[in-house]
């Protein structure tokens, strides 16, 4: 036993054995070896002393020593052996040296680390202020991978509500409705209590969200559980709850949300008539007469309208319906001195019987009182637009007089000459203190008559405002001109677009496709588009298509399938169904009785285009081209061959017919 030998630990268990060595290194090399190896027989047992020292590992003196054998290997050869045989401590290389041998296998533990900073631990607080600049940034996803992974099973912190409510209005606003519900469970299996801001944005995942039947069925299970609970909710959260409900269609749930809000002691606000607008909107028949109701309830409660409400009325008169004239005539030219008479206060249960009432009801029916001129909406577009009648005034209770019924309100332009005309209706928009926007321009040049006097009115009013003119502006222009016949007129306006420095688009060239009649105006409208840097999409042949089927020019159509083959264009649902339209023959024609030139090219076209149907590839929806599936082109592609099948037939029996009556 050496005297500088300290201590010795033992182990259990096939443990290392480490031996505390004092100034071991000043020994001479063969003391050394001798020290570590036993000469000749085994030696007598020795009595070991266990102190409880500081234990420090000999990684140094093992290399130390393995370097002085490997040296002196030729002296001693087979010398290792008897060294490793009679060796009783053996060190093995620690996990941080193997780790050093190894670097690139933990680089993404390492960062983790550094990441999170461990000794460092974040307060809920702070993962919600993180959580929602990542979702200001248009990173939800991120922010869900950081409250999951960092803040749930990292830090193992218990989430406060804020925490839920900040995630679950990121998803809302995305449209994500799976994954907001999925937080409110997980919110309220952990005990916490949900704030209106968390039911507000549960709300607006439902509206938002494309699944308009399985968010209708949430948004009710949602309210329903609101009211067992009997929770006073905030302004915010009804409003959440009347978009919710009109943008799916509902206006009789908006009135009841309506009611609700009045009950518990809210104030209603121009906001709240924005949603009600909205849900008249989703009416294509009747929302335009709806929207009238609605703006004179705003008005009787002795609100202004702002830009907004201007903005979805334009939208009703764009794109909805009057509905039955007369039952128009009857609701909206009534006498309006209880209106001026009455409190400021919203009439629910009459803006509720007046918005559900049907063209088969007569509820408010009745001849008026006021001493008005009969006028036909439809005759004011060549009369000046300072003597339109504004039914605006009329619902306002001015009776200055225009309209006692309304004749047959057929388009667009006719139901804004209802409002006064572009004038009339900016002239109202001025004297509430508001200024027309870029969106309140765009929708005026969709709804008004097109030509090029609309345009530079709509130019003269953008100067006055300051307003900066967009491409969307002038493709709305160009699509009013293009839907009307006129094509010369159309493509006047991309003049004054490039006076002005606006670029073109695949819209633009989209919406000039709709008037052009003939192959020789839109094989050259694809010339111009491929000269100007763009190329064709499906959206622009779907235009093109649309009006070749309504000509019956197949000969134009297979040009045009030849085109979309050669630029690699793949159809969607919508060129799908025009060629199919195209594809069959008129009705009650008998093809078998006669033939004729008209027979000839049909024929020739559903041949052609069922190999070009076949020659087109399995597409996914990608580069906002909606492309076919392969079971839906398999589809098509059988229903053409049982045609052909079912034709062939027809000759066949024809055939047997004649030959059974041939004496």
């Amino acid at each position: 036993m050496l005297p500088s030998v300290a201590t010795t630990l033992c182990c259990r268990n096939w443990a290392t054995m480490s031996v505390m060595v004092a100034r071991f290194s000043r020994l001479p090399a063969a003391n050394k070896r001798a020290a570590t190896r036993y000469e000749g027989s085994r030696p007598p047992p020795t009595r070991l002393f266990f102190t409880p020292v500081r234990r420090f590992t000999l990684s140094a003196f093992t290399w130390q020593q393995d370097a002085e054998l490997a040296s002196s290997s030729e002296e001693n050869f087979g010398a290792m052996s008897t060294d490793m045989s009679a060796r009783r401590s053996f060190k093995k290389v620690s996990p941080e040296m193997l780790n050093l041998s190894y670097p690139e296998d933990d680089d993404d533990k390492r960062s983790e680390e550094t990441r999170r900073k461990p000794g460092r631990r974040n307060t809920t607080y702070w993962y919600f202020l993180q959580c929602k600049k990542l979702i200001k940034a248009g990173k939800l996803q991120e922010a869900l991978e950081m409250f999951e992974r960092d803040m749930l099973r990292g830090e193992k912190l218990q989430p406060e509500e804020y925490n839920y409510s900040v995630l679950i209005g990121g998803c809302g606003r995305a449209g994500q409705l799976k994954k907001a519900f999925k937080l409110y469970n997980d919110l309220k299996k952990r005990g916490l209590e949900a704030s209106d801001a968390t039911y507000t944005s549960l709300f607006n995942a439902c509206a938002e969200s494309r699944h308009t039947q399985v968010a209708l069925e949430q948004a009710v299970k949602l309210e329903q559980e609101l009211r067992r609970k009997n929770l006073t909710l905030s302004v915010a959260t009804y409003h959440a709850m009347l978009k919710m409900h009109a943008l799916n269609n509902s206006l009789h749930s908006c009135i009841h949300t309506l009611r609700e809000m009045l009950d518990v002691g809210h104030a209603i606000t121009q906001e709240t008539f924005h949603y009600l607008l909205m849900g008249c909107l989703k009416d294509k028949q009747l929302g335009f007469r709806l929207a009238l109701q609605v703006w004179r309830q705003m008005l009787k409660s002795g609100l202004v309208p702002d830009s907004k409400n201007y903005n979805l009325l334009l939208r009703t008169a764009r794109d909805c319906g009057i509905g039955d004239p007369a039952l128009a005539s009857s609701i909206l030219l009534q006498s309006n001195e209880s209106h001026v008479k009455s409190s400021k206060r919203v009439d629910v249960e009459f803006l509720e019987r007046q918005l559900l009432l049907r063209s088969d009801s007569q509820g408010g029916g009745g001849e008026t009182q006021n001493p008005l001129v009969a006028l036909r909406p439809s005759e004011t577009g060549l009369l000046p637009l300072e003597f339109t009648p504004n039914l605006l005034d009329l619902l306002q209770g001015n009776c200055t007089g225009g309209v006692i019924s309304f004749g047959p309100v057929e388009g667009p332009s006719d139901r804004l000459a209802l409002l006064g005309g572009a004038h009339g209706f900016l002239e109202k928009m001025a004297a509430g203190g508001l200024e027309p926007d870029l969106r309140t321009l765009t929708l005026l040049a969709d709804t008004m008559a097109p030509g090029l006097q609309s345009l530079e009115m709509l130019l003269k009013v953008a100067k006055q405002h300051r307003v900066k003119l967009d491409t969307a502006f002038f493709n709305s222009v160009i699509r009013r001109a293009a839907r009307s016949g006129d094509l010369d007129g159309a493509k006047a306006v991309l003049s004054v677009m490039r006076n002005r420095n606006v670029s073109v688009d695949e819209q633009t060239f989209g919406s000039l496709a709709l008037g052009c009649q003939g192959q020789k105006d839109g094989l050259q409208l694809l010339q111009d588009m491929e000269e100007t840097g763009l190329q064709p999409n499906a959206h622009v042949f779907s235009a093109l298509i649309g009006r070749a089927s309504r000509r019956l020019d197949y000969a134009y159509l297979k040009t045009l399938l030849k085109s979309m083959r050669d630029r690699k264009v793949w159809p969607n649902q919508v060129v799908i169904k025009q060629l199919e339209f195209a594809a069959q023959y008129p009705p009650n024609y008998d093809q078998y009785k006669s033939r004729n030139n008209y027979l000839i090219q049909i024929d020739g076209f559903r041949g052609y285009y069922h190999q070009w149907l076949q020659s087109m590839p399995a597409q996914d929806d990608q580069d906002g081209q909606f492309g076919l599936s392969a079971a839906f082109v398999k589809t098509q592609a059988e229903r053409i061959a049982g045609r052909k099948k079912q034709r062939a037939a027809g000759k066949l029996k024809i055939s047997n017919t004649k030959t059974v009556m041939t004496p």
